[in-house]
C-alpha cells in the first residue's frame, strides 16, 4: 500500500509538471495550424472532413487543457489547510446541531435541525464529489477514512429519503461522521500513538473477528442448551406478568438472557431462578446451578479477558512502533545537526514540499503511515528515558547514588541532577515500595528572594536551613495526618455542636502552622521568577492552593454562600500535601500522572463513541421511557385521578393510590442524560433493567407495550461490545502497558537487566537455613518420624477429613448426627493433640515454636481443647467455634505442594505481588478519605429513607459519618447500584429530602446536590478503571515469570537452592566440600541445578566455568556457589579475560549494592591477580585434562592391539572421548583424578534425605 501511495504521489506531481509544457505545445500546434489553414485555402472540397475533424480535436485537447487545470486548482485547494480546517469546524458544527436534539423541543428547533442536516448532506456531498473529482476514483478510495467519509455520505442520503418518504424512523446514521472529528488528532501530539493504535487494531482484524465469531458461537451453544433446559420452566409465578424476564421460552429471550449472564449483571438471580425451576435446593434443583456457573466462568473471566489480552498486545505494538519511530526521529534530528547547512536546508525545503501532500492519501490512511507534517508539531512530553540503573539496588543509598557522577549506563558520560532524575523517573510500583525514604536538600537558587531577601541573606540561609531539617519535614507531615484525621470527625449533621467548634480552632492552628511553612519555603527558595522557585513544582502549587482554601473558608464563616461550602470541601485536598513528602507515594503518583498523559487519545476516542451512541439512542428512545403507574393507562391524559391496588393479589386488601405519569430514572431525553445512561451501561450496573424498558417503549409520550421492539436490544448489545468488551480493555490494557514501559525504562541503557539483576540482589542477600538434626538418639528416631513423608501426608489426611466432617453441619439435623460429629471433633483434636507433643519432642520448645506453621498449629490445638470444655461446660452456648479455624490449617498443604515448580512459581509470585502493593495501597486509601471527607461535607445532610426500595440512602447507606462513608464508596468501587446511589445524592427538589436534625427538615429544595454526577463519576472512573489497575499491572509484571521461558533462570528458582543447601549444611556454617557440589545441584532441575539425567562429566565442565573459590579444608561458600550458578546461567560477565570482566562486574555490584561488604564481594567475585589462589575451576579442570588423557591414551592402545591400520592418524580430544557414562553410571571422583572406578549414583547420608518441611 505505501509503494501505491508512492506511486500515486508520482503520478500527481507529474501531472502538475505535464500540462504547463503541453500548453506550450498546444500553443505551437496552433500557430502551425492556423499557418496551415491559411496556406490550403483553396484546397478541394474532399478536404473538408479533415478540417472538420481537426477542429473536434482541437476543442478536445481545450477541454482537457480546462479539466486539467481545474483538477489541479480542486487538488491544490483540497490539499491546503484552510479547507482542512474548514471541514472540520463543518463537522464541528455539525456535532452541535445533533447535540441540541432532546425531547419536548419547540417546532423551530425540529425545523432548524431538519434544514441543518439537508445543509450539511448537501454540503458534506460536494466535498466528497470534489475529492473524487480532483484526486480520481482510485486516488480516493485508497484511503479508509475516504471510504468511510464515502458510507456515511451515502448512508446520511439514503436515511435522509428513506425518513421523508416515511419508510422508516430516523436511525442516527449521520452522528457517524462524529467520527470525521478524529482528523482534529492530526494537530496534536497523539496522532502518532493513535495511527499505531489503530494500524496495530487493523493488523489483528482477524483475531479481533475470530474472537467476535467464537462469542457469537458461545452465547448460541449456551442459549440452545438453555432453552432445552429451562425452556417453559420460569412459570412459578401465579401471574404472567409477574415472569422473570430473563427467561430461555425462545431463542431471541435466551441469547440475551445468556449475554446478561455473560456480562455479570444480576446473574445471580437467574440462577435462583433456574434452581426454584427445579423445585428449589433441596431437590434436583441445585444441580441446575451448574449450567449458569460454567456459562459464567467460562464466558465472564476467560472469554471476556480475551478481549483484554488482544488489547494488551495490540498495544504493546503500538507503543513498540512509537518508540521505534520515536528513535527514528532522533537519529534523523542528530544526522541533520551533523549534516552541513547546505544539506539541511535541502532537507527542509523537502520537508515543506512533503508537507502539501494530499491529505487524503496520506492522512486519512486506515494504516495511517507516520506524517511528515508531524516534524513540525514537537512531542511537548517527550522525557529522556535515559535512566539511572540504581533504582533497585540497595534502596538507603537510592539517593545518594543520585549524585554520583559514575553512573553505571550505556553511556559514561550521562549523568543527571538528582532532583530532575525523581521529577523525571517514573517506576513501577514494585520498585517504588523498595525506594528510600530518604529526601534530598534542595539547593538554595541563586536568585533574591521577593526582590528582598539575597542569595547570602542571613534570615534566608536560616529559613532554608530550617525548612530543610529533617525534624521540620516529619512535624509537618504529622500535622497533615492529624489535620486531615480532624476533617473525618466533623459532624455533617449538627454544624453548631461543640465538637465542630473544636475542630475548627483546631483548623486554625493547623492552617497557621501550613501558613508559616509556605511563608519559610517561598522566603528560602523565591515566589515564581527564577529556576528552582517554590511555584515552579506543581507540588508546591498544590500545596499552596490548600493553604490558601483553608484561610479563605476561615474568614468566610456564613454557611449560606455556596463557594465557601465548596471552599471547605477543598481543605479535603490537606492530605495530597503528603504525597510530597512520602518519596515512594510520589512517584506511585507520578506513574499515575504519566499513564493518565498517555491514554488522552484513548479517553477522546471513547468519550467520541460514547457521544455518538447518546445521539442514537436520542432519536431512538427520546420521550419513550414513560409509563403511568397504572398500567392500564397509556398516555399523560388518561393518567389522571386515582385507582384500585390490591396488596399481594388478595381482593380483600384494597388500597386506592394516586395515578402518576413517571418518567425511568435513567433516560435519552438529551444527549447529556443519554451519555450518563450509557455511561452506566458500561459499567454493567442496572442494563438489562434499561434494556428491557427500551424493548418495551412504544412511542413518544405513549405508555410501554411488553416486547414491542425486541430489535432495539441489538443497539444494546453492540454498545457494550464496542464500548465495555473492548475500548474500557483498551483503555484498561492501555494502564498495563504504560506502567510496564516505565518499569523496563529503569533498566533501558544498564548493563543488568532486571531478571539478572534480581537474581544477583538475591545471591548477595541470600543466607543458609539452619536445620535442627537432633543428636540424641530417643529424640532423634522421634525426630525421623515426625519429619518422615508418611507422617505429614497421614497428617494432611487427617486435616482434609477434619475439614470434610465440619462442613457436614446442617441445619435441624438429628440429636445421633450431632453426637457422631462431636464425637470425631474430640478424636481429631486428641490426634492433632499428639502430633504437637511428638513435634515438641522431636524439636524442643526453642526450635517448634521458631516455626510460624507450628505456632499457627499450637493454637488451633489449644483453642479446640478450649472449646470442647466450654461447650461441656455451657452447652447450646453461642460461643465461635475455635474448630472453625482448624479449615485454615488446611493451608499447610500449600507447603507441600511448593515441592512443584509450577506451585513453586507462583507462590513466588503471590508473594512478589504483595510485597509491591504499599504505597498502590496507600494511594487508593488516600483516595477513599479524600471522598469520604467529601461525601461527609456534601451529602452528609441527606435524609435516610426506611427501606432500600423508598431510597438508596437508608440507616445501612449513607454519609452522615465517615465509617459509613468509606463503606458506601467501597461499595461503589464494587460497582453495586453506585448509579442509584449517585440518583439519590443529586438534587431532587421534594424527593431527596434534608435531615430533620438539621433543622431543614422543611426545606423543599432538599439536602441533595448535583456535585453527585462529577463525584460519584469520577470516583467510579478513578477505582475501577485506573487505580484498581494498578494492582493488575503490578501482578501482571510479576506474573511475567509464569508465563515466560521455563529454561531462563529466574529468582523464583533460586529458594529451592536454599533450601536443598541445608542437607548439607544443617548447621547453617555456610560451607560445604566440594565433592557434594555436583551431587547437589544434579538433585535441582534446570535452569537453576544440573539435572538427575545430567552426565558427570557435562556437570565438572559446568563447575570448570563456575569457578568458585575453594577453601583449603576443600569447602565451597555458599553465597560464592549460588553466586556463581546464577551468573554462568544468565551469562553476565562470562565473555572474554576473566580478570578483566570480574573488575567490570565488581565495579557494576559496588556502584549498584554499595552496602555490600568487601568481603562478600570478594567471596563471589574474585580481584583480579590472585592467580595463585585454588579454585574448583581449577581443580576440575586437572580432573578433566587427566581423563581425556587416559581416553585418549586408552583408545591409541586399543587401536594398535587390534591392528587398525586404517584409523585415522589425528583424533580430536573431544571427539575421542565422547561422554563419561562410557564408563559407568557415574566416574568416581578421588585426588589421584581416577574418574573411572563407579560410585553411587545419588550418594547421601541419612541426615540429609529430603523429608521435612519445617527445615
Amino acid at each position: 500500500e505505501e509503494d501505491l501511495r508512492g506511486y500515486l504521489d508520482w503520478i500527481t506531481q507529474a501531472e502538475d509538471i505535464e500540462p504547463e509544457g503541453e500548453d506550450q505545445g498546444n500553443n505551437q500546434d496552433g500557430k502551425n495550424k492556423n499557418d496551415r489553414e491559411t496556406e490550403s485555402a483553396d484546397r478541394l472540397e474532399g478536404d473538408e472532413g479533415e478540417i472538420q475533424e481537426s477542429w473536434f480535436r482541437r476543442k478536445k485537447k481545450d477541454f482537457d487543457r480546462v479539466n486539467r487545470r481545474m483538477r489541479r486548482a480542486c487538488r491544490k485547494a483540497v490539499k491546503s489547510q484552510a479547507f482542512y480546517w474548514l471541514i472540520i469546524i463543518l463537522v464541528f458544527l455539525n456535532t452541535g446541531v445533533l447535540a441540541t436534539e432532546h425531547y419536548g423541543q419547540p417546532n423551530w428547533l425540529d425545523d432548524f435541525q431538519e434544514a441543518t442536516n439537508m445543509f450539511f448532506i448537501a454540503l458534506f456531498t460536494l466535498e466528497m464529489l470534489l475529492k473524487m473529482y480532483s484526486l480520481g476514483f482510485q486516488g480516493y478510495f485508497v484511503s479508509l477514512f475516504n471510504r468511510f467519509d464515502c458510507f456515511v455520505v451515502i448512508g446520511s442520503i439514503s436515511e435522509m429519503i428513506l425518513t421523508r418518504t416515511h419508510w422508516m424512523p430516523p436511525l442516527g446514521v449521520s452522528v457517524l461522521r462524529c467520527v470525521r472529528l478524529l482528523r482534529v488528532f492530526k494537530v496534536t501530539k497523539y496522532w502518532r500513538s493513535l495511527s499505531n493504535l489503530v494500524a496495530s487494531l487493523l493488523n489483528s482484524i482477524q483475531s479481533i473477528a475470530s474472537l467476535l465469531l467464537l462469542l457469537f458461537l458461545f452465547i448460541v451453544i449456551f442459549a440452545l442448551l438453555g432453552m432445552q433446559v429451562f425452556g417453559g420452566k420460569f412459570n412459578f409465578e401465579k401471574a404472567v406478568e409477574d415472569k422473570p424476564r430473563q427467561n430461555f421460552d425462545s431463542f431471541w429471550q435466551s441469547l440475551l438472557t445468556v449475554f446478561q449472564i455473560l456480562t455479570g449483571e444480576d446473574w445471580n438471580a437467574v440462577m435462583y431462578d433456574g434452581i426454584q425451576a427445579y423445585h428449589g435446593v433441596g431437590g434436583f434443583g441445585i444441580l441446575a446451578c451448574i449450567y449458569f456457573i460454567i456459562l459464567f466462568i467460562c464466558g465472564n473471566y476467560i472469554l471476556l479477558n480475551v478481549f483484554l489480552a488482544i488489547a494488551v498486545d495490540n498495544l504493546a505494538d503500538a507503543e513498540s512502533l512509537t518508540a521505534i519511530e520515536k528513535e527514528a526521529d532522533e537519529e534523523a534530528e542528530k544526522q541533520a545537526e551533523m549534516d552541513q547547512m547546505g544539506e539541511g536546508g535541502e532537507n527542509t525545503s523537502q520537508l515543506e514540499g512533503e508537507e502539501h501532500m494530499d491529505d487524503d492519501q496520506r492522512d486519512y490512511d486506515g494504516n495511517i503511515d507516520e506524517e511528515n507534517e508531524e516534524m513540525s508539531v514537537k512531542d511537548e512530553d517527550t522525557r529522556s528515558h535515559t535512566k539511572v540503573c540504581l533504582e533497585v539496588g540497595d534502596s538507603e543509598d537510592y539517593y545518594e547514588e543520585q549524585n554520583d557522577n559514575q553512573v553505571v549506563t550505556g553511556e559514561p558520560g550521562e549523568s543527571k541532577n538528582g532532583e530532575d532524575n525523581q521529577r523525571k523517573r517514573s517506576a513501577l510500583p514494585r520498585r517504588v515500595s523498595d525506594t528510600s525514604q530518604k529526601t534530598e536538600k534542595k539547593p538554595l537558587p541563586e536568585g533574591s528572594s521577593f526582590f528582598v531577601f539575597s542569595h547570602t541573606n542571613r534570615f534566608r540561609v536560616f529559613c532554608h536551613w530550617f525548612c530543610n531539617h529533617s525534624h521540620f519535614g516529619n512535624v509537618i507531615l504529622v500535622c497533615i495526618m492529624v489535620s486531615s484525621a480532624l476533617l473525618a470527625a466533623e459532624d455533617p449533621i449538627h454544624q453548631d455542636s461543640q465538637r465542630n467548634q473544636i475542630l475548627n480552632y483546631c483548623d486554625y492552628f493547623f492552617t497557621s502552622v501550613f501558613t508559616i511553612e509556605i511563608c519559610l519555603k517561598m522566603i528560602s527558595y523565591g515566589f515564581v521568577i527564577h529556576d528552582g522557585a517554590f511555584c515552579r513544582s506543581a507540588f508546591n502549587l498544590l500545596d499552596l492552593l490548600v493553604v490558601c482554601v483553608s484561610l479563605v473558608s476561615i474568614y468566610w464563616k456564613s454557611g449560606a454562600i455556596s463557594v465557601v461550602k465548596i471552599l471547605r470541601v477543598l481543605r479535603v485536598l490537606r492530605p495530597l500535601r503528603a504525597i510530597n513528602r512520602a518519596k515512594g507515594l510520589k512517584h506511585v503518583v507520578q506513574c499515575v500522572i504519566v499513564a493518565v498523559k498517555t491514554i488522552g487519545n484513548i479517553v477522546l476516542v471513547t468519550c467520541l463513541l460514547q457521544f455518538m451512541f447518546a445521539v442514537i439512542g436520542v432519536q431512538l428512545f427520546k420521550g419513550k421511557f414513560y409509563k403511568c403507574n397504572d398500567g392500564s393507562k397509556m398516555s399523560k391524559e388518561e393518567c389522571r385521578g386515582h385507582f384500585l391496588t390490591f396488596a399481594d393479589g388478595d381482593i380483600n386488601k384494597p388500597s386506592i393510590e394516586k395515578r402518576e405519569w413517571e418518567r425511568n430514572r435513567f433516560h435519552f431525553d438529551d444527549v447529556a442524560e443519554a451519555m450518563l445512561t450509557l455511561f452506566t451501561v458500561s459499567t454493567f450496573e442496572g442494563w438489562p433493567g434499561l434494556l428491557y424498558v427500551s424493548i418495551d417503549s412504544n412511542a413518544e409520550n405513549r405508555g410501554p407495550i411488553h416486547n414491542f421492539r425486541p430489535i432495539v436490544a441489538a443497539y444494546y448489545i453492540i454498545y457494550i461490545i464496542i464500548i465495555a468488551f473492548f475500548m474500557v480493555n483498551i483503555f484498561v490494557g492501555f494502564v498495563i502497558v504504560t506502567f510496564q514501559n516505565e518499569g523496563e525504562q529503569e533498566y533501558k541503557n544498564c548493563e543488568l537487566d532486571k531478571n539478572q539483576r534480581n537474581c544477583i540482589e538475591f545471591a548477595l542477600k541470600a543466607k543458609p537455613v539452619r536445620r535442627y538434626i537432633p543428636k540424641h538418639r530417643f529424640q532423634y528416631k522421634v525426630w525421623w518420624f515426625v519429619t518422615s513423608q508418611p507422617f505429614e501426608y497421614t497428617i494432611f489426611v487427617l486435616i482434609m477429613i477434619n475439614t470434610i466432617t465440619l462442613a457436614m453441619k446442617f441445619n435441624e439435623q438429628p440429636e445421633f448426627y450431632t453426637k457422631t460429629l462431636d464425637i470425631l471433633n474430640i478424636v481429631f483434636s486428641v490426634v492433632f493433640a499428639a502430633e504437637f507433643i511428638f513435634k515438641v519432642a522431636a524439636f524442643r520448645f526453642k526450635n517448634y515454636f521458631g516455626d510460624p506453621w507450628n505456632v499457627f498449629d499450637f493454637i488451633i490445638v489449644l483453642g479446640s481443647f478450649i472449646d470442647i470444655v466450654y461447650d461441656r461446660l455451657n452447652p447450646g452456648s453461642s460461643l465461635i467455634s475455635v474448630n472453625f479455624f482448624r479449615l485454615f490449617r488446611v493451608m499447610r498443604l500449600v507447603k507441600l505442594l511448593s515441592r512443584g515448580e509450577g506451585i513453586r512459581t507462583l507462590l513466588w509470585t503471590f508473594i512478589k505481588s504483595f510485597q509491591a502493593l504499599p504505597y498502590v495501597a496507600l494511594l487508593i486509601i488516600m483516595l477513599f478519605f479524600i471522598y469520604a471527607v467529601i461525601g461527609m461535607q456534601v451529602f452528609g445532610r441527606i435524609r435516610l429513607g426506611s427501606s432500600a426500595e423508598e431510597s438508596h440512602i437508608h440507616r445501612n447507606n449513607h454519609f452522615h459519618t465517615f465509617p459509613q462513608a468509606v463503606l458506601v464508596l467501597f461499595r461503589s468501587a464494587t460497582g453495586e447500584a453506585w448509579q442509584e446511589i449517585m440518583l439519590d445524592c443529586s438534587h431532587r427538589p421534594n424527593i431527596v429530602l434534608c435531615d430533620e436534625e438539621t433543622g431543614e427538615g422543611d426545606n423543599k429544595e432538599g439536602c441533595g446536590s448535583d456535585i453527585a454526577f462529577p463525584y460519584f463519576i469520577s470516583f467510579y472512573v478513578l477505582c475501577s478503571f485506573l487505580i484498581i489497575n494498578l494492582f493488575v499491572a503490578v501482578i501482571m509484571d510479576n506474573f511475567d515469570y509464569l508465563t515466560r521461558d521455563w529454561s531462563i533462570l529466574g529468582p523464583h528458582h533460586l529458594d529451592e537452592f536454599i533450601r536443598l543447601w541445608s542437607e548439607y549444611d544443617p548447621d547453617a556454617k555456610g560451607r560445604i566440600k566440594h565433592l557434594d557440589v555436583v551431587t547437589l545441584l544434579r538433585k535441582i532441575s534446570p535452569p537453576l541445578g544440573f539435572g538427575k539425567l545430567c552426565p558427570h562429566r557435562v556437570a565438572c565442565k559446568r563447575l570448570v566455568s563456575m569457578n568458585m573459590p575453594l577453601n583449603s579444608d576443600g569447602t565451597v561458600l555458599f553465597n560464592a556457589t549460588l553466586f556463581a550458578v546464577v551468573r554462568t546461567s544468565l551469562h553476565i560477565k562470562t565473555e572474554g579475560n576473566i580478570d578483566d570482566a570480574n573488575e567490570e562486574l565488581r565495579a557494576v555490584i559496588k556502584k549498584i549494592w554499595k552496602r555490600t561488604s568487601p568481603k562478600l564481594l570478594d567471596q563471589v567475585v574474585p580481584p583480579p591477580g590472585v592467580d595463585d589462589e585454588v579454585t574448583v575451576g581449577k581443580f576440575y579442570a586437572t580432573f578433566l585434562i587427566q581423563d581425556y588423557f587416559r581416553r585418549f591414551k586408552k583408545r591409541k592402545e586399543q587401536e594398535l592391539k587390534d591392528g587398525d591400520k586404517e584409523s585415522h592418524n589425528t583424533v580430536t580430544l573431544q571427539a575421542g572421548l565422547r561422554t563419561l557414562h562410557d564408563a559407568g553410571p557415574e566416574l568416581k571422583r578421588a585426588i589421584s583424578g581416577n574418574l573411572e572406578e563407579l560410585i553411587d549414583d545419588n550418594p547421601e547420608p541419612m541426615h540429609r534425605r529430603n523429608h521435612s518441611l519445617f527445615g
